[in-house]
């Protein structure tokens, strides 16, 4: 990629933060809509879970994917064609007659997904290679989940109260193509020196193992543990299968190799704990809020409003703070507010009361938004800006990965827990369980936030980088053998 102006550089920022927008746009204005649907589609709780999951499924098998074929056929182009494609996605969701074709058209939505965050990322960090710049840069990235949070429920309320469900698709259209037409005109091409070659036993391995698990989770309360038990059977083998054959590739679907540094498996296992906890913080809160306490869908958005203002405030915070004394206290606040959020609405049933829910609201909050600059910049620095693709896609995979086994995991513990029962008179305690697994997630980002942030780890992510670098020498000039 050629040297660009600052000016272009934040142009290219920009038109890269659109991208996310309309994604991480896409998942919030749905949690508001998730009541209308039940409503309109007759759904159920399994029901409302897939057209969440189907999405954050999808995207997260095919992310690696898209991160590698960007960075062998063009970055630029890839990112492109998955704005054209998220976009059709988006049409079809909005004309969807049943709750089973929406699913299918959400599924079609997360393809032309997973090649924007990751491909956009891999730009990002091809565009600013002064490591504070790259910093900043991410941390307003991180703002735009920010921004999302604070619109989605607003925007989404409004549109649902106003139009219908449907109209919540209908805000991707001018955003996405006008990052489209920007891309065109703005945006350089750029690729590896070396493009990795596709691997397709590895992409299945990953479907298997992605779906198999999910599913076994969403349906296990509706058709009991004997009948899915295959299907995590199914998983455990695909990931057994994983585990073997990448290794034994010289281009593998996910490079093992990575895991090395123990801030790269850090911020990948905190990513998913982190998304996890924010799936079924937003799947439960919007079940509560309108099933429950009866608001519809716009004052329900402005009740998310203490949670997502301080994730936009704080996220900018967090980049800097990653830029200029490393990810080690972002993460330790993150894993901190986190932890007592969960407590709050665990131990004192912060449901109850207005002033509790805020707070746990806000908490929560504070927590995600210092949480996404320190996985994002851990996860692409260190590593060879030429597999900067991959490397990015681990990364919002295992984001996506974390998102969709929350509300999984969270929807079947609180679907067990309601049963035949209405919301209002069970979900208090049908939630407690939920709300523990959200502050196990929370204390899980602040032991590897700790864990993973000193030196002994940045030895092991120097290591790993050396050793990456040096396959990539040994694969430059044909000499066999892994590194």
């Amino acid at each position: 990629m050629p040297e660009l102006s600052p000016r272009r550089r934040m142009l290219v920022l920009a038109i890269c933060c659109m991208s996310l927008l309309i994604v991480s746009l896409d998942n919030t204005v749905l949690n508001v809509a998730l009541p209308s649907m039940q409503r309109d589609l007759h759904a159920t709780t399994s029901g409302l879970q897939w057209t969440i999951d189907a999405y954050t499924l999808v995207l997260a098998s095919l992310l690696m994917l898209a991160g590698s074929t960007a960075d062998r056929i063009g970055r630029k182009r890839v990112f492109m064609a998955g704005l054209v494609v998220f976009i059709i996605g988006s049409v079809l969701c909005s004309l969807a007659p049943s709750l089973s074709l929406l699913v299918v058209f959400r599924m079609v939505q997360a393809i032309g997904g997973s090649m924007l965050n990751p491909v956009a990322m891999s730009i990002i960090t091809n565009t600013f290679t002064d490591a504070r710049e790259r910093a900043r840069a991410i941390g307003v990235w991180g703002a735009v989940v920010g921004i999302s949070m604070a619109l989605g429920p607003l925007v989404g309320g409004l549109l649902v109260q106003s139009v219908s469900w449907r109209a919540i698709f209908w805000i991707n259209l001018p955003i996405g193509l006008a990052a489209l037409l920007l891309t065109l005109r703005f945006v350089p091409e750029s690729r590896a020196p070396k493009g990795r070659r596709p691997d397709p036993v590895g992409q299945v391995l990953v479907i298997a193992l992605f779906g198999a698990l999910t599913y076994g989770i969403i349906q296990a309360p509706d058709s009991g543990l004997a009948s899915v038990t295959p299907y995590f059977v199914i998983a455990a083998a695909a990931l057994a299968a994983l585990l073997w054959y990448e290794p034994r590739r010289d281009e593998p679907l996910i490079d093992l190799r990575f895991f090395r540094s123990a801030p790269f498996s850090g911020a990948t296992v905190i990513a998913i704990s982190a998304f996890a906890a924010l799936g079924g913080f937003l799947f439960m809160s919007t079940l509560y809020l309108q099933n429950v306490r009866g608001l519809d869908a716009l004052h329900a958005g402005l009740w998310m409003l203490p949670m997502a203002a301080p994730t936009f405030l704080c996220a900018p915070l967090s980049g800097r703070l990653v830029g200029t004394r490393g990810p080690r206290l972002p993460l330790l606040i993150a894993g901190t507010a986190m932890t007592a959020s969960g407590l709050m609405f665990a131990l004192f049933e912060a449901e109850t009361s207005n002033s509790t829910l805020f707070i746990g609201y806000v908490l929560f909050g504070i927590g995600f938004g210092f949480v996404n600059a320190p996985i994002t910049n851990t996860a692409v620095s260190g590593m060879p800006r030429a597999q900067a693709g991959v490397a990015a896609a681990v990364a919002s995979t295992s984001r996506q990965l974390g998102q969709t086994l929350g509300v999984a995991v969270i929807g079947a513990v609180l679907a067990a827990g309601i049963g035949s029962s209405s919301y209002r008179s069970t979900f208090v305690d049908a939630a407690r369980p939920g709300w523990w697994i959200l502050t196990v997630c929370g204390l899980a980002v602040l032991a590897l936030g700790l864990l993973t942030s000193g030196r002994w780890a940045r030895r092991t992510a120097e290591h790993a980088a050396e050793r990456l670098e040096t396959a990539e020498i040994r694969q430059a000039v044909g000499a066999p053998g892994r590194v």
